[in-house]
């Protein structure tokens, strides 16, 4: 079973799991020849830790397998040897709220030269750091402000399958350069016929006469948006998940985004457009209130057993 050395301090800014043993997340590393940094031929999954425990961890496994398989990974891992890992990591940093990430790489090929992607040996590594926030807490308490970006539109689904989460952030980060230069927080992105589709790290929402809705094509099916969409039913709220054009996005009443990294966060202006008179809107309260709620819901939970973390190497 991995252990912890004596010196905690080493794993105080996270771990990682890599050949099947913890390490200090300062001395992880992959080979540079790997494809999946080479070729970002590659597929991860974040589960949110939150007061001590994994929040919907099954939900996140599932997504993570079906990713893996849609891009013909096979890293020779069960979902409860990842499970473990993930657990026995997290314990060791003895963090109580922590960004947890589970990854697949292809790898380098078996045979020297080839360019055979069936030819890599696929592999599972893991790391974990402390929480982290999409949108920073104390903006977010206040509301963000987002623009729509006309420097990139997302990269079309036909070419990127944006259900298999992935690390082609070009157009992302080529909007959040944008935003970030024109003093807005984050970036929302078009796709090809001009619909609203996902932002850097986070799926988007908006409401509209009490109806929650949030684009059905080019995102991700986010486990926070699939929360959202549940929390929105316990609340008696209608919901629509299809196509939203820039037009209709901008004559919605509230928006607001959902991430594992960080939960609900308002947005109350986008490029110009104030909404909710720059507050953050009453639904959003409502959701963002009850999302905080189920954090500490029993059934969502997967308790981690900090016991692992004893004090011998």
């Amino acid at each position: 079973m991995p252990t912890r050395s004596k010196d905690s301090n080493k794993f105080s800014a996270g771990s990682a799991w890599m050949g099947d043993r913890v390490i200090p997340i300062a001395e992880a590393s992959i080979p540079v020849t790997d494809w999946g940094l080479t070729r970002s031929d590659i597929t991860y999954d974040v589960v949110p830790v939150r007061l001590g425990a994994f929040f919907r961890l099954d939900d996140y496994l599932d997504r993570f397998f079906v990713s893996m398989e849609k891009l013909s990974l096979n890293p020779k891992i069960t979902k409860n040897e990842v499970k473990n890992a993930l657990q026995n990591m997290v314990s060791v940093t003895e963090l109580r709220d922590s960004y947890v990430s589970m990854v697949c790489s292809r790898g380098r090929p078996h045979i020297p030269g080839s360019r055979d992607p069936r030819d890599c040996i696929n592999y599972f590594y893991a790391w974990c750091v402390p929480f982290i926030h999409v949108i920073k807490p104390e903006i977010a308490q206040k509301g963000a402000t987002a623009l729509v970006s006309t420097s990139a539109l997302r990269i079309p689904d036909t070419s990127v399958d944006p259900t298999v989460k992935n690390y082609h952030w070009g157009d992302f980060n080529k909007s959040l350069i944008e935003a970030k230069s024109k003093n807005f927080e984050t970036a929302f992105l078009l796709d090809q016929k001009g619909n609203i589709t996902e932002g850097p790290g986070f799926n988007i929402f908006a409401v509209k006469d009490n109806t929650v809705l949030t684009p059905n094509t080019g995102v991700l099916k986010g486990i926070t948006r699939k929360t959202v969409l549940e929390i929105a039913e316990h609340l008696n709220l209608k919901t629509g998940v299809r196509e939203i054009s820039k037009t209709e996005f901008f004559e919605t009443d509230e928006v607001f985004i959902a991430t594992s990294a960080g939960g609900i966060t308002p947005i109350v202006k986008v490029d110009d457009r104030i909404y909710s008179n720059g507050q953050i809107g009453e639904i959003t309260k409502r959701i963002a209130t009850t999302y905080l709620e189920w954090i500490s819901e029993p059934k969502f939970r997967t308790e981690i057993d900090y016991s692992l973390a004893i004090n011998t190497q």
